[in-house]
């Protein structure tokens, strides 16, 4: 196998985050009227639509947060992540944070807080977001000024603190029924537990570990993972199915067949961190058996890149898109491949990572514009133009290069 340039690729995946992808949304996405995010963007960054959903506004705060405290303490990167912040507190939530699933541009409620994702998004927004202003506090002396509004960094951080652990206090009790009183099953029906929410709450646990009691954070982490790698894990397939019976049993019906190669991927680097933080060196092998298992089917052999949706018995998917190929899909499919190899050495995860990398610079980075392009065909041709929408916004993209350069960078330290 030829020598990779890991310094040179990790200069590649730094260039796109903090030349192009950042400034983008920096300078698109911030409504400086009514505050928050905008994320119906146009492939040349133009606003298409201004309704506002919780799971982006939360994303882009969770981003800039992240980016401050793990990049470099940029002040208009706090800046645009507490501006976002309050325009979520204000208008966010129902005032007992049960979040919100969207809203207009001034922040008045369009549906109701159905969504469990709404939950987990501002409790790793608000969780982040309160350490970057802890950090903020340390070295301007505590008093910040932001939109003309002078604030105490200190105050605001135990502010935000708080909003993070009572979210997610909700969000665990939610866990058996996330959708509530809006759940749409009838009386008595076919019963499932989804993998999202298991999976989603490996990563918000390690988000928000700083703002928990240890035995409390000990006990989620085990929760979740018992969850992705002993019960949606199915070993006679080989792979994470989407949905099972509450027992626990596969069930042959549309949504007990689905697979989600891009969930089980992303959740794998989860899996790995966990593995990392608690000293497993066994849990991380097998999440990178696992996520290699799921590359290798998720690929479409005819004409490159991962299918969105898959049947694990082979038959018809009901999802129109599901032979589409996503950009959220393909960056976190980046980022568990060479975390995998810097974990482990695998060159397996080398291969592919180079393959899935000429794959997804080739066809979802828009040459001319930046931001990448979200929906592919099945033929890799582009479907949507949009940089942003209802389910894209300053997220996926920003955080699957972040992570990248970062592990190529320490990759290439050691080689």
């Amino acid at each position: 196998m030829p020598m990779t340039d890991f310094k040179q690729l990790a200069e590649l995946y730094r260039s796109e985050l903090l030349d192009r992808v950042v400034p983008f949304w920096l300078s698109k996405s911030q409504d400086n009227v009514f505050g928050g995010y905008f994320t119906c963007l146009d492939r040349d960054g133009s606003v298409y639509d201004t309704d506002k959903f919780i799971w982006l506004q939360g994303r882009e705060v969770w981003m800039f947060a992240k980016l401050y405290n793990s990049v470099e303490p940029r002040r208009e990167w706090l800046d645009a992540a507490v501006q976002g912040a309050e325009f979520l507190k204000r208008h966010g939530h129902d005032g007992q944070l049960n979040w919100y699933f969207a809203l207009d541009r001034e922040g008045h409620p369009l549906v109701e807080p159905y969504n469990i994702f709404s939950y987990t998004f501002a409790t790793i927004a608000f969780g982040q977001l309160s350490i970057a202003l802890t950090k903020a506090a340390a070295s301007t002396g505590g008093e910040c000024i932001i939109g003309g509004d002078s604030f105490n960094a200190a105050t605001l951080a135990a502010e935000y603190a708080s909003i993070a652990r009572r979210t997610f206090d909700i969000v665990l009790s939610k866990t058996d029924n996330p959708k509530g009183q809006w759940n749409k099953a009838a009386t008595g029906a076919r019963s499932l537990k989804t993998f999202d929410l298991p999976m989603i709450l490996c990563n918000v646990a390690l988000e928000i570990e700083s703002l928990l009691e240890p035995a409390f954070l000990q006990k989620a982490i085990d929760d979740c993972l018992h969850e992705v790698m002993d019960v949606f894990y199915r070993p006679e397939l080989g792979l994470i199915v989407e949905a099972l019976g509450k027992d626990g049993n596969l069930v042959d019906c549309f949504d007990g067949r689905k697979l989600n190669p891009g969930h089980a991927i992303e959740a794998m680097w989860f899996v790995m961190d966990l593995g990392k933080r608690l000293g497993r060196p066994e849990l991380i092998q097998k999440a990178v058996d696992i996520c290699l298992a799921e590359v290798e089917y998720g690929w479409d052999k005819e004409f490159g890149g991962i299918f969105y949706f898959m049947d694990r018995l082979g038959k018809p998917r009901h999802e129109l898109e599901f032979d589409q190929k996503l950009w959220w899909v393909h960056l976190e499919t980046l980022i568990s491949l060479i975390k995998g190899y810097q974990l482990t050495g695998d060159e397996r995860c080398l291969r592919w990572f180079r393959r899935v990398h000429d794959y997804t610079w080739s066809h979802f980075r828009d040459t001319e514009y930046p931001e990448w392009y979200g929906y592919l065909n099945r033929q890799g041709e582009v479907l949507l133009p949009l940089k942003g929408g209802k389910w894209k916004g300053c997220f996926h993209v920003p955080r699957g290069l972040m992570n990248v350069w970062k592990i190529l960078d320490d990759i290439a330290s050691h080689q």
